[in-house]
């Protein structure tokens, strides 16, 4: 049975859920910043977020706190990592795709997950130990056995343009093998649909810690593996990170070894 932490994650996320959806009619007049280039903050990504927080501190006012928006506060072994609204610039431009998202990492590993999409009120949940579930529905990574017919999934480094080539380079070498790749614009959902099975695999570089805490367990819970470039299991430091089943992870680890910059096989 999964803890009640996550039963309080999930009020959290569709609390910030209603917020998101109640200024969907109104994103013009929505006071929006550019946090550094190409990279937004809108206010409703800032009163989500509070509301997550409100919610997580009412209940666990000892564990930290590492908010994209509102950064790092208190220090515990439980950090609560929280993107209120993964896809933001899918969301300003009326694209529906994007959620919300909170992670709870226990000395550094990710343990629960909750990833909401509001618009169509999917819900991923994943405990340890526990499973992982799409509203209520335990959901199981896909049998690809490689990347033979694969379908992957992938987002391109705004933070990090310097790394455009060796992206370019890496989804070449892949479409080489695969079946095509999407590139949608929000990592959470994306790697939930990895876990859920509608697509197969998962690359990208430079993510967040609350770009993929939560769906990270999602993805271990429905039987798969993520690791960083280089193939080393766990919850990558640099953000650079690959999920799928076992099989497609290391197709995926092979196929972009000879165009891996050495920068990008650092932990």
């Amino acid at each position: 049975m999964p803890r009640p932490a996550v039963n309080v994650a999930v009020r959290a996320a569709r609390a910030a859920g209603q917020i998101i959806l109640r200024y969907m009619n109104r994103l013009e007049s929505l006071d929006i910043i550019e946090k550094q280039r190409h990279d937004y903050v809108s206010e409703v990504d800032k009163l989500a977020e509070a509301e997550i927080i409100r919610e997580l501190r009412r209940a666990f006012p000892r564990d930290a706190i590492l908010a994209e928006e509102s950064g790092a506060s208190g220090k515990s072994k439980n950090v609560w990592v929280i993107d209120p609204l993964d896809g933001t610039h899918n969301y300003l431009r009326g694209i529906p795709h994007f959620c919300v998202s909170i992670g709870l990492l226990e000395n550094g590993e990710p343990t629960l997950g909750v990833v909401y999409d509001p618009l169509r009120d999917e819900l991923f949940t994943g405990d340890r130990g526990n499973g992982a579930y799409l509203n209520d529905r335990r959901i199981r990574i896909g049998k690809r056995e490689g990347l033979g017919g694969a379908l992957l999934i992938t987002g391109f480094p705004y933070r990090q343009r310097r790394h455009l080539d060796a992206q370019l380079n890496m989804t070449r070498a892949l479409l080489v093998e695969a079946e095509d790749i999407r590139r949608t614009g929000s990592a959470a959902l994306d790697i939930c649909y990895v876990a859920a099975g509608r697509v197969d695999g998962f690359y990208e570089i430079g993510l967040k810690p609350w770009d993929m805490a939560a769906s990270c367990v999602m993805v271990r819970e429905a039987g798969g593996r993520y690791c960083d470039f280089a193939g080393r299991d766990g919850f990558p430091p640099s953000g650079n990170l690959i999920a799928g089943n076992v099989s497609v992870a290391n197709a995926i680890v092979k196929t972009i070894a000879p165009e891996l910059p050495p920068i990008l096989a650092l932990p």
